[in-house]
């Protein structure tokens, strides 16, 4: 963690986050998540965005690029691919919430996995479709990409309603090692979302709309959007697999709402939620209705390697949102310790 947060790992929590980062609302650039799935343990996940010294745009893709290359020797991670893409995804003025972030995922018993996150839009909106698309050429996976996007887009111009928001890579050379594109879907009701996931075979598109009914209580997500990802791996012409990505703290009241609804959806799908409550102890020992943010996502997993439910959770290092009214779905302000300030761009 330490290699990874660099000397902003030391600064007292006192301090205002030294960035704007877009992995957390209150910009910690760190965010934790639990995956739950019925072949192994849970495993522990971490987001997180490496910042320069001082932090930029540009600064901060260097520190990502540092970080992964202090990790490759130590884990015999592969950026093979990684390399046949990064100049499409690299710029002297990158646009967009971000640039380059890192997740680190820990399996029971197992080496930390390692996988990176690209914003196809750092050269601008209008570009990602193309810089997507040439990215995936390179990695021999471009074949299905434009039925995918014809199949998945909604009517009007891409940018508008469905945006492709990350392109994600596994820094690992093995049969498994994927490619992820997440589209972000604005403005979306349950058919759209069901729609999207019908390209993906083997995913029952009801299943998909009945999880983020249960998560978000409605079937229209007009508070943040929610977000689909699809597998892609060499060898096969059509995604193989997809998640769902409910950003629950925009449709409930307070934490213990969402915490509520995050064990209902767990104990469904036959999880041990107990793990899940385990985890908020570690984070937090305020009361759960006292504020909102706490778990920002919950996701369902469908298709291989691992299906199952994750659980996201904030390290809430600068602020906690207080709790709102469920009819007010846009973000609060975060109320701070000492201060109050309001946030940036939420991811």
């Amino acid at each position: 963690m330490m290699d990874l947060l660099g000397s902003n790992g030391s600064r007292l929590l006192s301090e205002p986050p030294p960035w704007p980062s877009n992995v957390a609302d209150d910009h910690t650039p760190v965010e934790y998540s639990v995956a739950f799935n019925g072949a192994e343990p849970p495993s522990l996940r971490i987001l997180g965005e490496a910042l320069g010294s001082p932090p930029s745009a540009q600064a901060n893709m260097r520190a990502g690029y540092k970080f992964i290359d202090s990790q490759v020797t130590k884990f015999g991670l592969s950026t093979k691919r990684l390399n046949a893409v990064k100049d499409l995804f690299a710029t002297e003025q990158p646009q967009g919430a971000f640039a380059l972030w890192s997740s680190l995922v820990f399996r029971s018993g197992r080496a930390p996995e390692f996988k990176v996150y690209l914003n196809p839009e750092v050269r601008g909106v209008d570009q990602a479709p193309a810089l997507v698309g040439e990215a995936l050429d390179r990695l021999k996976l471009g074949g299905s990409y434009q039925s995918l996007l014809d199949r998945v887009i909604r009517p009007g111009e891409l940018g508008l309603q469905d945006r492709i928001s990350f392109f994600a890579l596994d820094l690992d050379d093995g049969p498994q090692a994927r490619v992820k594109l997440y589209l972000t879907h604005h403005h979306a009701d349950v058919h759209d979302i069901a729609r999207a996931a019908r390209v993906v075979s083997g995913v029952d598109p009801s299943e998909v709309a009945e999880f983020c009914s249960l998560a978000a209580g409605t079937s229209r997500f007009s508070g943040r959007p929610l977000v689909g990802s699809y597998t892609l791996t060499e060898g096969s012409d059509e995604p193989v697999g997809y998640s769902i990505y409910v950003p629950i703290r925009s449709y409930v009241s307070d934490d213990q709402e969402a915490r509520d609804k995050a064990v209902a959806l767990l104990k469904r799908y036959g999880f041990d939620a107990g793990i899940l409550d385990q985890a908020l102890a570690q984070l937090t020992q305020r009361p759960l209705r006292d504020g909102v943010g706490l778990i920002p996502h919950v996701s369902l997993r469908l298709g291989p390697p691992r299906p199952g439910v994750t659980v996201y959770l904030s390290a809430e290092t600068y602020s906690v949102f207080p709790p709102r009214s469920k009819q007010i779905p846009a973000a609060r302000s975060p109320v701070e310790r000492g201060s109050t300030r309001t946030t940036a761009t939420i991811r």
